[in-house]
């Protein structure tokens, strides 16, 4: 009995990897390529912000103009005393995305399903971008790990659907419009007294870092920089001749016409910026709301210039090609490397780069190991998402459920029966445009916001394959019916000889 017990549990096993074995193939190709980047650059590759994050390690408190999320991730991690832990843990966190995205589009056909989750499984920047010491993948795995929650249906997750996305919004801010966006799923399914759990489950944490905001810098709010990004958006497009500011407000004007401007970001930390001229730190409270008042004026008087320089941005993430943008430096530490990057140029970072010894316990940088870093440069240069493909997927949903209604179905949104496709669809929408309108375009931006979008897109492939599949059995045994002279009730066909 137990030799048959494991012959038969073996049987089982040999199946399971049978039918998915096209995605367990794309999956071992990432877990490949993942571990040639672990040994042609190490122990991980650093961003400017990398530096900030570490000082929050060791000086635990918020930082004015990221929330610390991302250093509490790192904390959890300090006493292994390696950045080289710390790009495992994040490699292992796209696999394990890729491996959620599968999961929950198993209403999908599997095809579509392992095609959901090539992208963040084989894509050369997201890889690059999980071997930076940056917040991006956490983030990434926070969202989409609440968005399959969201999906399954089931309220036991709610909860935990909630501290997801508080943890999510304090890694990256751009989280807080989450919450309200699965709350009202929830409602659309009728489920409102779920929709308050996770609202008030959400907030927990959220308020909780928020008072530990104030208690710092007797100042409302996650971080002290919202005024000042949105300034640095507006930018692009405010002149203060049409605006009119009031006196207070003009030394923030830039004489330059829009088109001769720098990017938006230089607005925030370039030393000939009005606001970085500004007496002190560039984030006090009184430079903030002061930014946050000329933004809102911009945006106010001159509606279509702001809704404008937002399409402009948010069409970069739909290009095709991948020209560098903002500028050189920041475009450079999304391909992996063919030197070693220097130190650290800019004081804050130096500073940050003194915490990044101690939690090393030894030297810090980039050591580049060849041939694997240059197979991934090679690897690179060919195996991306390109925007336009993209786009594509984000189109799927909403034209498949257009093809359904021309087809005569009943209307694929209902009040109380949302397709299961809306939840990540509008998750991925939400994390491409809130960028492009509250700061400015960023290629690692992007990368977060594809797992939910190939998630969306294969759920609306789902029902329309099996209506197919079904279509096809049913005309199968229609034909068989007619092969054998019978009619769909079973009595004989018109071309059948009657005898008596």
């Amino acid at each position: 009995m137990k030799r048959g017990g494991r012959r038969r549990r073996g049987a089982g096993a040999r199946e399971r990897v049978r039918r998915h074995r096209w995605f367990l193939a794309v999956l071992g190709l990432g877990a490949v390529m993942r571990l040639l980047a672990m040994l042609g650059y190490r122990p991980a590759l650093w961003f400017p912000d990398s530096y900030t994050y570490i000082v929050t390690v060791f000086r635990p408190r918020p930082d004015l103009v990221r929330p610390a999320g991302y250093s509490m991730f790192l904390k959890l991690l300090e006493p292994l005393h390696a950045f080289g832990a710390v790009t495992v843990a994040q490699h292992l966190l796209g696999l394990a995305t890729g491996v959620l995205i599968y999961r929950a589009a198993r209403r999908a056909p599997r095809w579509a399903a392992t095609l959901a989750a090539v992208p963040v499984l084989l894509d050369a920047y997201q890889i690059e971008l999980e071997h930076l010491l940056v917040s991006d993948t956490l983030f990434m795995f926070l969202v989409a790990t609440a968005v399959v929650l969201a999906t399954t249906a089931r309220p036991a997750t709610v909860a935990g659907i909630g501290l997801l996305l508080a943890a999510a919004t304090l890694t990256r801010t751009v989280g807080q419009p989450l919450i309200v966006l699965l709350a009202a799923w929830f409602v659309l399914r009728g489920r409102i007294r779920l929709a308050g759990v996770l609202v008030a489950v959400a907030l927990v944490p959220l308020l909780a870092y928020g008072a530990w905001f104030y208690a710092t810098y007797q100042r409302v709010g996650l971080i002290g920089a919202n005024g000042v990004f949105l300034y640095a958006r507006t930018m692009s497009f405010a002149d203060c001749a049409e605006m009119d500011p009031p006196p207070d407000l003009r030394e923030l004007c830039d004489a330059r016409p829009p088109d001769q401007r720098p990017p938006s970001q230089e607005y925030i930390w370039a030393q000939d910026s009005p606001l970085v001229r500004r007496p002190g730190i560039t984030f006090t409270k009184e430079t903030d709301d002061l930014a946050a008042r000329f933004a809102m004026l911009a945006i106010t008087k001159q509606p279509l210039d702001y809704a404008g320089s937002v399409l402009s941005e948010l069409a970069r993430t739909f290009r095709w090609d991948r020209p560098v943008y903002p500028d050189a430096e920041i475009y450079g530490y999304y391909q992996f490397p063919d030197e070693r990057p220097g130190p650290p140029g800019r004081y804050p970072a130096q500073v940050g780069a003194e915490y990044a010894k101690l939690y090393e316990q030894g030297a810090i940088g980039t050591e580049i190991v060849e041939p694997y870093a240059g197979w991934l440069r090679a690897y690179q240069s060919v195996a991306r998402l390109p925007g336009t493909l993209l786009l594509a997927v984000l189109l799927v949903p909403p034209v498949a459920a257009i093809a359904r209604r021309r087809a005569g179905e009943r209307p694929g949104i209902r009040l109380t029966t949302p397709p299961p496709w809306l939840a990540p669809w509008s998750v991925a929408v939400v994390l491409l445009i809130t960028p492009a309108a509250a700061a400015e375009f960023d290629y690692r931006y992007v990368l977060p916001a594809v797992p939910v979008a190939c998630l969306a897109a294969a759920l609306a492939i789902g029902p329309a394959e099996r209506r197919r599949r079904e279509q096809g059995r049913e005309q199968g045994r229609e034909r068989e019916r007619r092969g054998r002279g019978r009619d769909e009730r079973g009595r004989p066909g018109r071309g059948e000889r009657v005898w008596r």
